[in-house]
């Protein structure tokens, strides 16, 4: 009965054989087929496994047989390309917001849809300047969450943390969990970050998601939908290149005020004539003067020329 059903199973281990074992590169004769399947406790003559590789033809599966040398079956063609793999494991290893841990984890898994042969040249290391792996593992769970809570419109609570001078965790308002209504999450400078409402203050605030701790989803719907409902998101990331955990209050509906910590300097307030008389500098006020008396400075030169 066990060596019936054994049988019964072949064809899956056949094919299981073939993708892992077999590439273009590297066939695979019926002599090595019939061995791996005997470590299996399974039996097969030539017959068999000839039989069981046209079955799997059949069922869409692109398995070649190659007369010359070196001979065998190999897979030839498969869901991903080696190029797009190598393409993959680069942006995986590259990107800030994945762990180290989980990078590893998922080219392993990357690597399970190549060939043993193939999967040696995607074990490669790729560096790139500016990219400090983030510590934080719950991101992934961190984000799926989010996107349930949206899905089902509902509130969630959680903790947030800043790192200190030290490299310490310190958690913002001394612990007290936020309340927030998310409305969407976007991408920027390779974080993530969700875009929600905070009742309690009436503004829209933005978090970093591997930030986030332990994120629960209530059973209070969320508020603030008027404000989202001409909500360019893509417009309100831009916002963020003043700093990370910027705060957006709506003062009208054409006007709005951020509060942020940024580097004051000639480079700032050459980005701040770029956006025109749109943008104005309510405060600190030595922040203000210096501003305008940079202003000053640079009409000076072109009254002098003139």
């Amino acid at each position: 009965m066990v060596k019936s059903y054994s049988q019964k199973l072949r064809v899956l281990y056949v094919m299981q054989i073939l993708l892992r074992y077999s590439d273009e590169e590297h066939p695979i004769s019926q002599a090595e087929i019939s061995e791996r399947l005997n470590a299996y406790g399974i039996q097969a003559d030539r017959k068999s496994i000839y039989d069981d590789i046209k079955v799997l033809n059949e069922f869409g599966m692109e398995i070649e047989n190659r007369r010359a040398k070196p001979s065998g079956f190999y897979v030839s063609e498969r869901s991903f390309e080696l190029p797009e793999l190598k393409l993959l494991v680069d942006a995986v290893q590259s990107s800030k917001f994945i762990t180290a841990k989980k990078s590893n984890e998922l080219i392993r898994k990357l690597e399970e849809l190549a060939s043993v042969h193939e999967a040696k040249t995607l074990q490669r290391q790729v560096f790139v300047g500016n990219r400090i792996k983030t510590m934080n593992e719950s991101i992934y769970y961190n984000v799926d969450k989010i996107h349930q809570a949206i899905s089902q419109n509902r509130l969630i609570r959680f903790r947030y943390y800043e790192w200190t001078p030290q490299k310490e965790m310190h958690l913002r308002r001394n612990g007290k969990a936020y309340e927030i209504s998310p409305w969407g999450l976007t991408w920027d400078d390779e974080n993530y970050y969700m875009v929600g409402y905070d009742g309690e203050a009436e503004m829209i605030k933005h978090f970093r998601v591997d930030k986030m701790l332990g994120i629960e989803i209530t059973d209070q719907s969320r508020s603030g939908k008027e404000h989202f409902e001409k909500f360019d998101l893509a417009n309100y990331a831009m916002i963020d290149r003043f700093g990370r955990d910027v705060m957006v209050h709506s003062v009208d509906e054409e006007h709005f005020s951020v509060s942020a910590a940024v580097n004051v300097s000639p480079q700032f307030f050459g980005w701040l004539v770029a956006l025109g008389k749109g943008v104005v500098i309510e405060g600190p006020e030595d922040v203000r003067e210096e501003f305008g008396g940079w202003m000053r400075a640079v009409m000076r030169e072109y009254e002098n020329e003139g």
